[in-house]
């Protein structure tokens, strides 16, 4: 389920922090937390089985601000008053008018301590995709591209990651582990065997290499962390429609709810 959500500032020439994914990220939680009682009994009246709850609502991704912009610094100015984002979520079809009621007309903010921005949301128009006719046990191949920094990596014995590009021979490894880990915390293990049996992944250079991004993660508090994404390469993945619909609703990678591995299906 992938929705565009356009955004209205509500001042001229708004300047939010270069490292916004996180801000916006809290701001998408806040907006789910508030609704986590009502779509609990959304969930009920119409029978469907997962819980009602945030573990639920995690699973989703966003992309990039999409907007004409000025780098000023560690900041980012906006030079229009409009911009816009998608979102995608792994839930069931028949929540589609529910989560639109979620950001339609919110006030939302984003910034950190030295500067901050309020937009409303103008817009929240439903994107279908090609997958969602695809039936769940279909095998197709799709390509793929990040809209947004693709973070994947391994842990290392301080319990910290080692971040890979798109270019590492253990890349593919670590990204088709992580999207069998989220199938996993869906469906359960039983599942995962055969559904992943067919499943492969390729990346696909572009004319130029991969883009490295450094991102910082709750910036300014002690649990500040950087992470590396990558962009400007696309990935070619075949496997059973209904673990394409949970990696392309979902995303790719690790630190998807913080904005990162925002997948387009070109």
């Amino acid at each position: 389920m992938r929705f565009r959500i356009k955004l209205k500032a509500t001042q001229p020439a708004a300047v939010i922090p270069i490292n916004y994914p996180y801000s916006l990220s809290a701001v998408i939680f806040k907006i789910l937390h508030q609704a986590d009682e009502a779509y609990a009994a959304f969930l009920h009246d119409r029978g469907y089985s997962r819980p009602g709850s945030l573990k639920v609502f995690k699973l989703f991704s966003f992309s990039e601000i999409r907007t004409a912009f000025r780098i000023e610094g560690d900041r980012f100015r906006f030079l229009t008053d409009e911009a816009m984002f998608m979102i995608s979520f792994h839930l069931p079809q028949a929540a589609e008018s529910f989560i639109r009621g979620l950001f339609l007309d919110e006030t939302i903010e984003i910034g950190d301590r030295r500067s901050q921005a309020a937009f409303v949301v103008t817009e929240v128009h439903p994107t279908p995709t090609p997958l969602e006719n695809i039936p769940d046990k279909e095998v197709r191949e799709i390509m793929l591209q990040p809209f947004s920094p693709l973070v994947c990596g391994t842990k290392n014995d301080r319990g910290y990651y080692d971040f890979l590009s798109p270019q590492h021979p253990d890349f593919v490894t670590q990204l088709v582990h992580n999207w069998r880990e989220k199938f996993i915390t869906m469906y359960g293990e039983d599942q995962a065997d055969a559904v992943f049996d067919p499943v492969s992944v390729e990346v696909v250079m572009m004319e130029k290499p991969p883009k490295s991004r450094l991102v910082t993660i709750k910036a300014d508090t002690p649990q500040e962390t950087k992470i590396r994404g990558y962009t400007n390469f696309r990935l070619r993945v075949k496997g059973a429609g209904k673990a394409l619909k949970l990696l392309a609703d979902a995303g790719a990678g690790v630190y998807n709810s913080s904005g990162m591995g925002s997948l387009h299906i070109l």
